[in-house]
């Protein structure tokens, strides 16, 4: 697991670039699987009796302990490596200090997101959330430095009248008993998770920038280890607020009068706290292994297949007003993903040209 993120001498360069391929691909499949089956799972959970809010943001990144095995196994190749002088962890110490810090916002934007879930339907929710990339790309240029180009303003603009069209027709789509007052809450909740999350990202690439300073190696286990604080702090926080709340002493009886049964009650709850820390992991990895603004665009490229999905399995219904801020948040995707291929392109293609100017003189 210590691979390292950056390039390395020319002999290796192929071997590293091959290594932080399949990285990115696992976890944009970690990302994909664990944003649409959390979101699924979450839904269920309040469309079949659930009623607790602190216990669906717990979910959301109560399975942290998952992480403790492969970090185990990294610990364990450098001890055989290095033997008994082999550190117990690689991030150094203000980084732990500042994941801490990123693990309260999480526990907080977890809490907001689940809330809101509560009083809207998976695919409402999933096309709101999307919004998130136009705060992603506003922070991560006053926090990283993120490029804007054309093609990401272009994105943007679409992204946000999008979430236009879908808020001018909320009352079409309310659950069964949630008021026009609950549903703009939700909506309003739901927004505001996206705005924290939106900040959550790119400081979470400000740590990974920090952490490699004065030339250390940063490798996936960082990654990990990162990740681990984040859960531990963000479930922490939700579980000071499930003691206040004494969810705890409800999920028994909630559990008794699950519509799908007690047994499924707990199978729901144990699948989708792993199917979120899929998605978390899968969401800090994209970040270590590429940037911020790539770990967004992900997020929203797999809004059809929640939109799919929610429509096979929870029987929710396409209204045309989602379909068109369907339409412009693909839109905006497919413009933003364009724009970057053709600026690669042209790199590309400048650098052969000036390789050739180089050994022609």
């Amino acid at each position: 697991m210590d691979v390292e993120a950056r390039n390395e001498s020319t002999p290796e360069r192929s071997k590293t670039k091959t290594m932080q391929r399949l990285l990115v691909a696992l976890n944009c499949v970690l990302l994909g699987v664990g944003v649409t089956g959390g979101q699924l799972l979450s839904r269920l959970y309040y469309s079949k009796g659930g009623h607790r809010q602190w216990l669906s943001g717990w979910l959301q990144t109560g399975g942290w302990p998952l992480l403790l095995i492969p970090l185990a196994g990294a610990y364990a190749s450098r001890r055989a490596r290095y033997g008994g002088g082999a550190p117990v962890l690689l991030t150094p110490r203000r980084i732990l200090l500042a994941a801490a810090g990123l693990g309260l916002i999480a526990g907080v934007d977890n809490f907001l997101y689940a809330w809101g879930l509560e009083f809207l339907p998976v695919s409402t929710s999933a096309i709101l959330i999307s919004t998130q990339l136009v705060f992603i790309l506003f922070f991560a240029f006053l926090i990283v430095g993120q490029r804007l180009t054309p093609a990401t303003v272009n994105a943007v603009a679409l992204l946000t009248v999008g979430a236009v069209v879908l808020g001018l027709h909320v009352s079409s789509d309310r659950p069964a008993g949630v008021t026009g007052a609950q549903y703009w809450l939700g909506f309003a909740l739901t927004l505001g998770a996206a705005v924290l999350y939106g900040l959550f990202m790119p400081l979470v690439e400000l740590a990974y920038k920090r952490a490699a300073g004065g030339g250390r190696a940063l490798t996936y286990t960082v990654a990990m280890e990162v990740q681990l604080v984040i859960g531990f702090v963000a479930t922490a926080f939700c579980t000071v607020g499930m003691i206040v709340n004494k969810d705890f002493q409800v999920i028994p009886r909630e559990a008794k009068q699950f519509e799908l049964g007690e047994v499924r009650y707990y199978m729901v709850l144990v699948w989708a706290a792993v199917l979120w820390q899929f998605f978390f992991l899968g969401t800090v990895g994209v970040i270590f292994c590429v940037h911020t603004l790539l770990a967004g665009i992900l997020i929203a490229v797999f809004i059809p297949v929640t939109e799919v999905a929610a429509v096979i399995f929870l029987h929710e219904k396409f209204s045309s007003e989602k379909g068109v801020a369907l339409v412009l948040s693909l839109w905006g995707l497919a413009s933003y993903s364009y724009g970057e291929w053709s600026e690669a392109r042209a790199g590309a293609k400048k650098m052969t040209e000036a390789s050739t100017e180089a050994q022609a003189s």
